[in-house]
């Protein structure tokens, strides 16, 4: 992997890793026609650099994970599902999952017909619209469903999403949930790749991580506040169409 090609990586995951298209996914995706070879390290790149994209979040609403103990109740309950799973299944996904191409694209399609159904089928009138409202059985069962996003495709963002959506909260708060469950889950995904694979790598490959971090970072500024603005006016419709046409353009030119 060469600094450019990190580069590349760091922008894709900025914009991915909030929208419900899958991050992992698209990083796979992107590693494959840059011409990158799927191996430990690339593997680790592409779950270190998730966490620049993370602390964007951490920073565009600092003032609420400061003041808000409600909020941290919920951000907590959701993510124990997701932790034992991800701990429990940490060595299969990585030898299995990651990097597996056909899996992606199989959980791209099917993640954009579930997304599809669930945005046609949601009312706004009524639901829940603030993050503390959530009862705190609903935010454990998002966090058992983000849980299914440990297979590369599917997307942690739209299987949180689409669980909010369910489950009655508004499209906003769903995606804020969203945002924001992320944290935890994304903080531990990391410690944990790095405590296990962290004394292999060489200085360039710092150096790779760097890059890619940082520019997830700066990315993922951008790309939190535009999402909020678009599903004011859009829903998640185009995205689960996008995720379609991804998979099958993808499944027909490389598979």
């Amino acid at each position: 992997m060469t600094y450019w090609q990190a580069f590349l990586m760091g922008v894709v995951e900025g914009v991915s890793e909030f929208l419900p298209i899958s991050s992992t996914g698209h990083l796979i995706l992107t590693a494959h026609l840059l011409g990158i070879p799927h191996d430990d390290f690339t593997k680790s790149f592409e779950i270190t650099i998730q966490l620049g994209s993370i602390l964007a979040v951490v920073f565009l609403f600092s003032e609420r994970l400061k003041r808000d103990l409600e909020t941290w109740k919920r951000i907590i309950l959701g993510f124990i599902p997701t932790g034992i799973i991800g701990f429990l299944l940490y060595k299969a996904i990585k030898t299995h999952l990651i990097g597996n191409e056909l899996v992606v694209v199989v959980s791209l399609i099917v993640g954009g017909f579930v997304l599809i159904g669930v945005d046609l089928l949601h009312r706004e009138e009524g639901a829940l619209r603030d993050i503390d409202s959530i009862p705190l059985r609903k935010a454990f069962l998002i966090g058992a469903l983000q849980a299914i996003a440990v297979i590369p495709g599917v997307s942690r963002s739209g299987a949180t999403i689409s669980g909010g959506l369910i489950l009655g909260l508004s499209r906003r708060t769903a995606a804020e949930f969203s945002f924001l469950l992320a944290v935890p889950t994304m903080f531990a995904a990391t410690a944990y790749d790095l405590v296990k694979t962290g004394g292999n790598f060489g200085t360039q490959d710092w150096g790779l991580l760097a890059v890619g971090f940082f520019t997830a970072f700066g990315v993922s500024m951008l790309t939190v506040k535009a999402l909020l603005s678009f599903l004011n006016r859009h829903g998640f419709l185009p995205f689960g169409i996008y995720r379609i046409i991804v998979g099958v353009v993808y499944a027909y030119t490389f598979l």
